[in-house]
């Protein structure tokens, strides 16, 4: 019994050391886990942004891709409103051009029509031109003068040429009639009379009409008055039809040349310089003060003030005054005996060289 327990016992004393033995494997299997366990637990977990897989997609941005949409537009935008805008001002100054044309064609026109007495057509062109551009040159000064010769009447010159004139001033009818009848015959004073009346007695008589027949007389009668040698009348006379409507070319050079005349006639005797130079601008011009013409003037002139040249040693400008004189008429005593002298001294006669013998120059011997 004692052997059978010692027999056992050690086998009882070794099973567990057995069981030790075998156990061991599996106790030490999980240890490579354990340790890595271990040794990855000091560093932090890797993230799934630290891993080397492919970068996450930017989300797409709406609103800045509307900005710079609307950017592009608005810049497109601009160059297309600047290219139209040229556009539209080239085409604009083209337009200008032509119109300008066409209105200046029409306004040569109106002259050509006025000048042969076509005064409705003539007043049609320059309506249209004014209608248009307004302050087109001369097109509304041309139109008053128009409306004014268009309202004189074109009857047929009376008979006599000196009518009687009406005793009844309130027959303002019969007396409009008569001024019509003396402006037809070309009787400016007695139609201006005639005028005068009417317009006292009724102011507002034919206005327009009657106003038209005063600028025709007052023009008329100033022209004549200035070519018949009353240049202060006729310069009156231009002046009060002034205030009715605009003067015509003709009598605008007409008064300016008889106000020329009247300053250069104020030299007279006193500067004969300066009376020269200012008749020397109106000879041919067929002016004269009932006395004088303009050309005679100037002839005279030219003469005393070569006299005053030749006094003062200047011979050639003084013979320049005699020959202008002389290419009017010819030169009286004085004048002409100073044109003589003035031309001995400005062209003095050059003296002839006497010829000079020269000794002949002597050859050398030929050895």
């Amino acid at each position: 019994m004692s052997e059978e327990t010692e027999s056992t016992q050690p086998i009882k004393a070794t099973q567990p050391v057995k069981a030790r033995k075998a156990s061991k494997p599996k106790a030490t299997a999980p240890a490579p886990e354990v340790e890595a366990e271990k040794s990855t637990s000091a560093e932090p977990a890797p993230t799934e942004s630290d891993s080397p897989g492919p970068r996450p997609k930017k989300k797409f941005n709406l609103g800045q891709f509307f900005l710079n949409l609307l950017v592009f537009l608005i810049i497109v935008g601009v160059g297309v409103f600047g290219g139209y805008q040229s556009g539209l001002s080239i085409r604009k100054q083209a337009k200008e051009t032509l119109i300008n044309q066409q209105l200046g064609d029409q306004f040569t026109r109106a002259l050509v029509d006025i000048q042969f007495g076509h005064y409705n057509t003539a007043k049609q062109r320059l309506e249209y031109i004014i209608n248009i551009d307004p302050s087109f040159p001369g097109a509304m000064e041309k139109l008053t003068e128009v409306m004014v010769l268009s309202n004189i009447p074109t009857v047929t010159p009376v008979v006599s040429p000196t009518p009687q004139l009406i005793v009844d001033e309130t027959n303002y009818d019969a007396l409009f009639a008569q001024a019509q009848q003396l402006v037809a015959a070309g009787q400016w004073q007695n139609a201006l009379t005639v005028l005068d009346t009417l317009r006292k007695k009724n102011p507002s008589f034919n206005t327009v009409q009657v106003d038209g027949m005063y600028y025709f007389c007052l023009r008329n009668l100033g022209v004549d008055m200035i070519k018949a040698g009353n240049l202060e009348g006729g310069i009156y006379q231009l002046t009060l039809a002034e205030r009715f409507a605009p003067l015509d070319n003709t009598a605008h050079i007409l008064r300016d040349n008889a106000r020329f005349y009247i300053t250069a006639a104020s030299f007279w005797e006193l500067d004969w310089k300066l009376a020269a130079e200012y008749f020397a601008q109106l000879n041919g011009s067929g002016l004269w003060d009932g006395t004088m013409t303009a050309t005679e003037r100037y002839y005279y002139a030219a003469m005393r003030y070569g006299d005053e040249l030749l006094a003062q040693g200047a011979y050639c400008e003084a013979y320049e005054q005699y020959q202008a004189a002389q290419a009017i008429g010819q030169l009286d005593a004085q004048a002409a005996k100073g044109a003589n002298q003035a031309y001995q001294e400005c062209y003095p006669p050059t003296e002839i060289p006497e010829p000079t013998l020269e000794p002949p120059t002597e050859t050398p011997p030929t050895p």
